[in-house]
């Protein structure tokens, strides 16, 4: 039972909520109360998680010995013993085989993109999260292939490109603001823990930040103004979203700069009220602008 549950935690439950995002194309595209697309999409989320759950299994066999040395990640259950290196090895070849196999029985192109981010993720997990700024990209990367999936599964017919920029610059956002954050909380022996810090200072990250922040809300803007959806619902009012989106990431800056926090961006939503209240009330404003006219 003690080894299920450490297995249970490896898989990282409190993550999947970043897989949230793959109903991206099913809400934007105006599919959302349409029972078969949302029935493929949720299938494809538990499918997603399963993919997801891989990954963290591989970085934690191949992170043992550094997770060791990590104030937080030395309870991780690989590092800590918890969980049988055997066990954890089991699971990282079932779960892609359920994941992908469940996957070709309804949507192969879908099989294709779940094949490519554990792929991608696991190259990460063994070398490239070794490697200055492609270890953020890499990350990027895979919150594009969770959207591209969700669009894949049920053939959208509206979804804005401008989604995949917001997606893509929400993704660095939040990559970048960990890094930094990491970087404080380790101090002198960042590097020893985690080889990349060798290369990031805060100085870089913060600038980075500073170019990434402005840029998520430029694009979002140009999202609200251009996509075809908002433009077939009849109304222009998508841009009064804009001050949620702004407030999110301005609170977000906060947690980070000024309370020390942003570590694990799942784990500063689920503390942070304000920075809930603020995601909460921007998705009621886009459903209610994006679906209202269809219900009038």
């Amino acid at each position: 039972m003690q080894a299920l549950t450490g297995l249970f935690r490896t898989m990282r439950p409190k993550q999947w909520a970043k897989n949230v995002i793959i109903y991206a194309g099913l809400v934007f595209d105006g599919q959302l109360f349409q029972v078969e697309p949302f029935i493929l999409i949720t299938i494809s989320f538990i499918l997603l998680c399963l993919a997801a759950s891989t990954v963290y299994i591989v970085n934690d066999l191949a992170d043992i010995e550094r997770d060791r040395q990590h104030p937080k990640k030395k309870y991780r259950p690989l590092a800590s013993g918890q969980l049988p290196v055997s066990l954890g090895i089991a699971a990282a070849i079932l779960f892609p085989a359920i994941a992908i196999g469940g996957a070709l029985l309804y949507k192969p192109v879908y099989a294709a993109i779940l094949a490519i981010y554990i792929a991608l993720n696991i190259m990460y997990s063994l070398r490239l999260k070794h490697v200055v700024i492609i270890d953020i990209l890499v990350i990027t990367t895979g919150y594009v292939l969770r959207v591209g999936g969700g669009v894949m599964v049920i053939e959208v017919a509206r979804f804005s490109p401008w989604l995949y920029t917001c997606t893509a610059l929400l993704a660095l956002f939040l990559a970048i603001g960990k890094r930094r954050q990491e970087l404080i909380t380790l101090g002198d022996n960042a590097a020893a823990v985690r080889p990349i810090f060798k290369d990031y200072n805060l100085p870089l990250l913060d600038s980075m930040l500073n170019i990434v922040t402005t840029s998520t809300l430029i694009a979002y803007i140009l999202y609200t103004i251009e996509a075809p959806s908002l433009l077939l619902a009849g109304n222009n009012l998508a841009l009064t979203t804009v001050p949620f989106v702004m407030y999110a990431m301005f609170r977000y800056l906060y947690l980070i700069h000024v309370r020390g926090e942003g570590g694990a961006p799942d784990e500063v939503i689920l503390r942070d009220h304000p920075l809930q209240a603020a995601i909460i009330l921007w998705g009621l404003a886009f459903i209610f602008i994006l679906y209202l006219p269809k219900v009038i």
